[in-house]
């Protein structure tokens, strides 16, 4: 059992606050002048909150592109030490390739995080209302501003819907692992009915992870310990196209009489997204939502190869399956289980927009998610699920098909729905989520981040 040192972890890595805090801003940052960011950030990293804070009021966390440590004075040299993927950043053409940012989605056309708005620095502020999210963050922003090293590129605001839904209208972080270590499996089996201990290594480095092995560590010859208690993250600003996801379900599910019953509508969002929206999994309840108050107590404890090998329930392809296929991935359930638990991510994003008035009436207003995962390993975890299950057209043996909620649109676009005696077929799935900003960072240990100001 790993012995976490929560003093010297920063606080998001074991918490997202969503608790006691609500209400979030994300401000991105740009270096200007080295020497005066340095001085900026000797208060900042006294003010981080560790995981060992239990704070109320408001939590600050901090965390740094490759092109950050280049400006704070880091060599080439020192750099080869991080991971690949973090010292190459989001929008090279290899990683638009693994991650599927073509088209719309292309990082030419996102709003922060390409070459014409790079950003340095990503301070996430965490707030118990919006009164002390807006003191805090002036709080910042002014200290930004004389600080002489410092540009703000983006503030970035999110919140958390009191039922936990993200804009599409289903209830979202039920499948979280629990962290080796931190003592919280009673706490999740109380949420939702199961708890995944994963190796701390997966998500902290310094620890050893599921491979029995520890990641590298990021280290420079000043700071040899530099990466330890650190962890990689990955920030995408993901736009959700609420009204087109639902014309679609509408459109496609009309009789021949040019009816479309709600109940068909929901029945088809579920088989996409893998649950109804209560959270409910469908391989559980395959037939109709229970949406029973009580019902969350149950909606992680599941798999898929004693219920539902065949996708009768929940279709192979849908997306939740297919970012956690659980034990279906091979035909031994046990090795299955063991290698998807090496693929783990911790998710930390939030919902960034207001809700629809009408799902079936585009307000023409941006909404979205913005997804934040925390991993030891980008290219084994992220990057992996991403390519290999997200927008891999023959996951699971199915033929040209990609996630039907978040993947990259291929020639096909076509969703199948497992049934008995024959399959059903969606066709002409439109692209109901765009990439409009993203990067990856690293958020280094307390010790660490207190030696970068030095």
């Amino acid at each position: 059992m790993a012995t976490l040192e929560d003093s010297d972890i920063q606080g998001f890595v074991l918490s997202s606050y969503a608790g006691k805090q609500p209400c979030a801003n994300y401000l991105l940052l740009k270096i200007t002048d080295a020497a005066s960011c340095r001085r900026w950030l000797a208060p900042i990293a006294g003010s981080i909150t560790t995981g060992k804070d239990r704070k109320i009021d408001f939590s600050l966390n901090i965390a740094f592109t490759a092109s950050a440590f280049t400006a704070l004075g880091f060599t080439a040299d020192d750099l080869q030490s991080f991971s690949v993927p973090f010292q190459d950043g989001m929008c090279t053409p290899v990683r638009q390739q693994l991650l599927g940012d073509s088209g719309k989605s292309a990082p030419a056309n996102w709003s922060w995080g390409n070459s014409g708005k790079q950003v340095d620095i990503l301070l996430l502020l965490f707030a118990k209302d919006e009164e002390e999210l807006a003191r805090q963050s002036e709080i910042l922003q002014t200290g930004v501003r004389t600080s002489g090293g410092l540009e703000l590129i983006k503030l970035l605001s999110a919140g958390r819907d009191v039922n936990s839904k993200e804009h599409f209208g289903f209830l979202d972080g039920i499948g979280q692992p629990v962290i080796e270590g931190t003592g919280r499996e009673t706490r999740q089996l109380g949420r939702t009915g199961h708890a995944t201990v994963i190796k701390a290594g997966e998500f902290i480095l310094g620890y050893e992870n599921e491979m029995q092995t520890i990641d590298p560590l990021p280290a420079t010859p000043k700071m040899p310990d530099f990466g330890r208690n650190g962890t990689y993250l990955v920030f995408r600003q993901l736009e959700q196209d609420v009204s087109r996801f639902w014309n679609y379900l509408q459109e496609t599910t009309r009789d021949a009489s040019g009816i479309s019953l709600l109940a068909d509508q929901e029945k088809l969002g579920a088989k996409i997204v893998g649950r109804w929206s209560s959270g409910a999994p469908l391989t559980l309840n395959p037939h109709a939502d229970p949406a029973a108050p009580d019902g969350v107590d149950q909606h992680n404890n599941f798999s898929y190869a004693g219920k539902d090998p065949d996708g009768f329930g929940c279709p192979i392809g849908a997306h939740v399956r297919r970012t956690n296929p659980r034990d279906s991935l091979f035909d031994n359930p046990a090795v299955s289980l063991k290698t998807v638990n090496r693929h783990r991510i911790i998710r930390r994003g939030r919902s960034y927009g207001h809700k629809i008035a009408d799902v079936h009436v585009d307000d023409k207003k941006e909404r979205g998610l913005h997804f934040i995962c925390l991993n030891s390993n980008i290219e084994r975890q992220f990057e992996f699920i991403q390519q290999n299950w997200a927008n891999n057209p023959a996951f699971g043996a199915l033929n040209n098909e990609t996630d039907p909620l978040i993947g990259q649109r291929n020639d096909g676009n076509v969703f199948s729905i497992q049934a008995c005696p024959a399959r059903a077929r969606i066709h002409d799935l439109p692209e109901f989520v765009t990439t409009k900003g993203g990067a990856y960072f690293f958020m280094p240990g307390i010790n660490a981040l207190k030696q970068l100001a030095g």
